[in-house]
């Protein structure tokens, strides 16, 4: 990045620590925080959406719709991250080419599965093999923001089932009074009022789901993970213009310092929405704030 960088081997001193952090590597590293903010920023919302629908299909008077509902939540909270994140993707994977090779090649003959090895026709691949880097680090992304959907989905299901039901009864039970449908009761009573009683519970989980980042590593994503290892790990004059000694403790360090941030940071910006929610309501917060207004 800078002029003076033209010959690692005559620097020293700040000169060389300049230079060394802003090798391109480096520039990958620092990007690769934003590829965790954006996953975050994309995961969570889809994550709830996920669960908001599997709260609602576990509390549906239709019996196959509350099976499936309960079966999603009972099943992907059973299983281990690691493990889910580990054969989900390979099986997601494997199941959109499966669909494309029998749609782009109906004609083919071979048989897909070969041993152990999944074959589809070259048309069929996800992503091709001619399509940019851009498109299989996309592709990769994608795959990893549904995985993760999908897992913190079903326990933002639980919590928004339990919220749910949290709900007074008498509110209930006073809305049908006034001749509100089942429909009309959920969508202005129990959807509304919900929130207050689900926020601490979301809130723990997305402490959990920042906690959980890392193992994008796991996914093929270069991640800051991947990149502290990377570029931590020692090196010599053969391999690397800056050689240097087992660096990894620090690159950690610095993960560590950015997730006790981010996780302060997520804290202050819960509790103040937790004040926001509970003010009002009939909840412990919500009289605690009602006696503290002057």
């Amino acid at each position: 990045m800078f002029a003076f960088c033209t010959d690692p081997s005559t620097l020293d001193g700040l000169a060389w620590l300049a230079c060394y952090l802003t090798t391109g590597k480096h520039m990958a590293f620092y990007g690769a925080f934003g590829t965790v903010l954006i996953l975050l920023a994309v995961t969570a919302p889809t994550a709830l959406a996920f669960g908001f629908g599997g709260a609602v299909a576990a509390r549906s008077r239709v019996a196959p719709i509350r099976w499936f509902g309960k079966g999603y939540i009972a099943i992907v909270r059973g299983v281990p991250d690691v493990a889910f994140f580990l054969f989900f993707v390979i099986a997601l994977d494997q199941a959109f080419e499966w669909l494309r090779h029998h749609v782009k090649c109906p004609d083919w003959t071979d048989p897909i599965r070969q041993g152990t090895d999944f074959l589809v026709c070259p048309e069929a691949k996800l992503p091709l093999g001619t399509a940019p880097q851009w498109v299989h680090e996309g592709y990769g992304f994608a795959l990893a923001v549904l995985t993760f959907a999908i897992v913190f989905g079903a326990f933002a299901a639980n919590v928004l089932f339990g919220a749910m039901r949290a709900v007074p009864r008498a509110q209930v039970e006073t809305a049908a009074a006034y001749g509100m449908t089942p429909r009309q009761t959920f969508h202005r009573v129990i959807v509304p009022q919900m929130w207050v009683y689900a926020l601490p519970g979301l809130g723990n989980l997305w402490m959990v789901l920042i906690k959980a980042t890392p193992l994008l590593f796991l996914l093929g994503v270069e991640d800051i993970v991947y990149w502290a290892r990377e570029l931590g790990a020692a090196k010599t004059p053969r391999f690397s213009d800056y050689p240097h000694p087992d660096w990894r403790m620090w690159y950690f360090l610095s993960l560590l310092v950015f997730y006790l941030a981010f996780t302060r940071v997520s804290e202050i910006a819960i509790a103040r929405l937790s004040d926001r929610l509970a003010r009002g309501q009939a909840t412990a917060a919500g009289e605690r704030l009602r006696k503290e207004t002057p």
